[in-house]
């Protein structure tokens, strides 16, 4: 896969309700993860129902992978449909939220592509509508829950194999390919900045692998070191995060992924324990294995290789559609969903912007 903006990534079927029981509408084609977020939703046993996007190239594109899927007309008509249960959308970064207000205002559930809100404005109205209207609003956050070593090391700090977690490092570079991406993508209203992007990956597994609830941004930092050609393009941020249970977090984000990984980003993740630490080898096993989602363990019995592809399947979609059916909340708190953008746009407001050459002070 040449670039993140379409990886699909699949695991096994687990469908968690009967065949009808639960709709999915879908609006905004704009980015690829919503093939991902639609195909881990159907095999959790949703129907996706209907779609909608102003593009017809993007929905017969879509049809492809889905022909079972009605075409609306409309927006509106997905959103009055009463048969549907929930609307999933991966449309640009700023329309996510407001599309998120208007899904809610039909009583129907939602779930978004991350970044889910380019402003804090966006953010405290979705805090509000769930308030008023208790209705779940979900974020595929996937570096995470559509990963499975991601999913395993969760599980592995669950069963305490690593202690307390002391710290996280995440990195997540990506190969930019500038020539397939829209005209949005450059436009930093609209993509909203690369630690809300691509950094609200980093930021929503600091707070899930260390049991935080919250955290303040300590430093971060923004800048186009490379491309002058895109102004508003960000190639390179990174973060330092300080958690309310006093663990830490360091994470970079990039559009530097060289032409030669043999896949579109080296995502790693290193988390340390008081009694071991893991690292997460999500996409390649550089120069070893062209192998997705390795997990190694270091603890007081050794050393610790596992290959989890095909082993844990992707939870979170199944459990989102019982919090959604029962009024449970397996998936992942809400108040966590929101807090991690929260703190994404914290890190932006608070970056520092460097530039090429730039010696500092």
């Amino acid at each position: 896969m040449g670039d993140g903006m379409n990886y699909a990534p699949r695991a096994a079927k687990n469908e968690v309700v009967q065949r009808g029981a639960f709709l999915v509408g879908v609006i905004g084609l704009d980015h690829g993860h919503i093939y991902g977020m639609c195909q881990s939703l159907q095999d959790a046993g949703a129907i996706i129902d209907s779609v909608y996007d102003p593009d017809p190239a993007k929905v017969e594109t879509f049809r492809e992978r889905f022909p079972e899927v009605k075409v609306a007309r409309s927006k509106e008509e997905v959103l009055d449909n009463d048969a549907i249960h929930m609307v999933a959308s991966a449309a640009i970064p700023s329309d996510r939220g407001p599309l998120g207000l208007e899904t809610h205002a039909a009583g129907k559930h939602y779930m978004s592509d991350k970044a889910p809100f380019t402003t804090r404005e966006q953010l405290a109205a979705a805090r509000a509508s769930v308030a008023e209207r208790n209705l779940r609003w979900g974020v595929c956050y996937s570096e995470r829950v559509q990963n499975e070593s991601g999913v395993f090391a969760g599980q592995l700090i669950e069963q305490g194999a690593i202690g307390r977690v002391l710290q996280v490092i995440g990195l997540g570079p990506h190969r930019l390919q500038a020539h397939n991406r829209p005209e949005w993508f450059f436009q930093r209203e609209k993509y909203g900045g690369i630690l809300i992007d691509i950094g609200s990956h980093q930021i929503e597994q600091f707070l899930y692998y260390s049991g935080a609830e919250s955290a303040r941004v300590v430093h971060a930092k923004v800048g186009n070191l490379a491309h002058p050609e895109y102004p508003e393009l960000e190639d390179f941020g990174d973060a330092s995060l300080v958690a309310d249970n006093g663990s830490s977090n360091y994470f970079r984000v990039d559009w530097f992924a060289p032409d030669g990984l043999s896949t579109w980003g080296d995502g790693r993740t290193v988390i340390l324990g008081t009694e071991g630490y893991i690292e997460l080898r999500k996409y390649v096993d550089v120069a070893y294995k062209q192998q997705e989602n390795t997990v190694i363990l270091v603890d007081s019995r050794g050393e610790h290789r596992f290959e989890c592809t095909g082993q844990v399947g992707f939870p979170y979609f199944g459990e989102f559609i019982l919090d959604c059916v029962n009024g449970t909340n397996l998936a992942m708190p809400q108040e966590h969903t929101f807090r991690a953008a929260e703190l994404c746009i914290d890190a932006q407001e608070q970056a520092m912007v460097i530039a090429r050459g730039e010696r500092g002070e």
